[in-house]
């Protein structure tokens, strides 16, 4: 008997009911600023997610032991940024309100605002405050970008507003301009170049309710080429890997994303192998 086509990332094919965790796709790139594309990452994710296996050396563990739910790509209307949010903040509401986790794959960095504001939310119905944790090359605090305040270069400013002060944790940040910085000493806690610091941080936040974004950027570019904004001096795989192993293996985290993959920039297609690779880690740290 002949089954339908349905692709999904690897070994994400359990039912909806038994899975904890839950995937969704962002592609979106409206405010791009740079080099477009990222609106294609979670479909060449998914596609190349079978080039890797589903066990983890570096965990000892396999996707296969788990049950995870992929439901799929969001349609979102690139005219109305306004709309895309709403729209993603919608989805990952809709999986919190059944007790689940949602895992986003963007797209551009301004997704996260929509997950954050749904896990805020739910958070707060909780009793809760809600903490961030961010990876990332860019410090992304600008008040406003060319005028526009929804961008993705004013993604974690936007969040701040959400949760305000000593409440968002950045790692890895080596771009911004000045006021960025300076908003960073008064407001959040940055960590510059790297993780030094991080094992502290999941000190401090354990117990609490932690949503974890990764901007794939936080990379070298010799490492991940694949990128709309690539700065140089980024960390290396292995030292990401152990920093998001140790994010989503230890902390409380009721909502994360991975964004900023843009596979067009990387014909060789090893940026988007280690896209798939970083995701498969956090699945299986998070399980």
């Amino acid at each position: 008997m002949l089954e339908k086509n349905i692709q999904t990332f690897i070994a994400c094919d359990g039912e909806y009911g038994e899975s904890k965790i839950v995937l969704f796709g962002a592609g979106f790139d409206g405010t791009t600023s740079f080099r477009p594309g990222t609106r294609f990452a979670p479909s060449a994710i998914r596609s190349e997610s079978f080039g890797i296996e589903t066990f983890s050396p570096y965990q000892c563990k396999d996707m296969t032991d788990y049950s995870y739910f992929d439901s799929g790509d969001l349609e979102l209307p690139f005219g109305s940024v306004r709309r895309t949010i709403a729209d993603i903040a919608m989805r990952s509401d809709i999986i919190l309100k059944d007790g689940k986790l949602p895992f986003m794959i963007g797209g551009e960095h301004l997704v996260t605002l929509g997950s954050v504001m749904a896990v805020r939310d739910a958070a707060e119905a909780m009793g809760e405050e809600l903490y961030i944790v961010h990876f990332d090359a860019h410090a992304d605090l600008r008040d406003e970008y060319l005028g526009q305040p929804l961008s993705h270069a004013c993604v974690l400013r936007r969040c701040y507003e959400l949760v305000g002060d000593g409440h968002i944790f950045q790692f890895g940040i080596r771009s911004g301009d000045r006021e960025e910085f300076y908003f960073a000493d008064e407001h959040t806690e940055m960590h510059k170049f790297g993780f030094d610091g991080l094992e502290q941080t999941v000190k401090r936040l354990k117990g609490k309710k932690v949503y974890f974004t990764l901007d794939l950027d936080v990379l070298d570019p010799s490492v991940f080429p694949g990128t709309g904004t690539p700065e140089a001096g980024g960390v290396t795989f292995d030292e990401l890997r152990r920093a998001v192993t140790l994010v989503c293996g230890e902390l409380d985290i009721v909502g994360c994303d991975v964004n900023e993959l843009s596979p067009v920039y990387d014909q060789s297609g090893v940026s988007t192998a280690v896209a798939c690779k970083m995701i498969r880690e956090m699945l299986l740290a998070l399980s």
